[in-house]
């Protein structure tokens, strides 16, 4: 009883005033809410978020869960000005004459029936193979990674063939993706690849990313299709997507699962 009077009360506080915060997560989280219900607010509440990498480290030290990051992100930095009413995930409208998904923001969208879908980002965590090196003049880091999602299957499920939207950032092209083959584990699921651009062969760190095609549609938007994938766990990893520092590394993905 005392966690739903918590909860009305953070409801009422942000409807009446103020959009959530990394704060508001951090009291919630710390207030003993659980998971779910933190996850619930950040999904139906309106929400402006700092999610740089440092924030993100911080956040996690702060014992906020990787789900609840990952709906914060999904959320995004510019938040929503009025709570979603929608399903958690869909983009509003249909697929207009081009396949652009209306009303898109920059992220990955795939192809649902006759709706395009958001693919929800989840949180990676990374554990470095090799020594990385960070090149200061351009801010890259470089290097073969080991990347850990934290659960065993993603929440994005479809069908062969995928059919994707990437909306990219400005000044960003669709080739900085890489597509990555997800090795499921008894509680997890991980992958190997390389940053930085630096493609090679040397200790398999090549092994899990998948060459793809790309469309142009419109601005910053590129359509892939995918007809010969088999089933599995995969994600997009967009550029920037690694983030080191001395106490963590986190990052995230655009996973999907391919059920055949």
């Amino acid at each position: 009883m005392r966690v739903y009077w918590l909860l009305f009360v953070l409801l009422s506080i942000a409807g009446a005033q103020d959009v959530l915060t990394n704060d508001s997560i951090v009291k919630m989280t710390k207030a003993g809410l659980g998971e779910g219900i933190v996850v619930t607010t950040i999904q139906n509440q309106p929400g402006k978020y700092s999610l740089g990498p440092d924030d993100l480290i911080k956040l996690k030290q702060q014992g906020v869960s990787d789900k609840a990051i990952a709906a914060m992100i999904a959320k995004g930095t510019g938040g929503s000005a009025t709570p979603s009413v929608a399903a958690p995930g869909a983009v509003t409208g249909e697929s207009s004459d081009t396949d652009i998904p209306k009303g898109a923001d920059v992220g990955v969208y795939f192809r649902k029936g006759e709706k395009w879908e958001e693919m929800l980002p989840e949180v990676v965590n990374w554990k470095t193979g090799g020594v990385l090196k960070h090149i200061a003049s351009a801010g890259v880091v470089k290097g073969d990674v080991n990347g850990h999602i934290p659960s065993t299957h993603s929440r994005n499920s479809t069908k062969t063939p995928v059919e994707v939207i990437i909306y990219t950032p400005e000044g960003v092209a669709v080739t900085e993706y890489q597509l990555i083959h997800l090795h499921e584990e008894q509680d997890s699921r991980e992958f190997r690849t390389v940053t930085g651009g630096v493609f090679h062969e040397s200790g398999g760190a090549m092994r899990d990313v998948i060459p793809f095609e790309s469309k142009k549609v419109a601005s910053r938007m590129y359509k892939v299709l995918l007809p010969n994938l088999g089933a599995g766990e995969y994600g997009f990893l967009p550029p920037g997507a690694v983030t080191s520092s001395s106490s963590a590394s986190i990052g995230k993905m655009y996973t999907f699962r391919l059920i055949e």
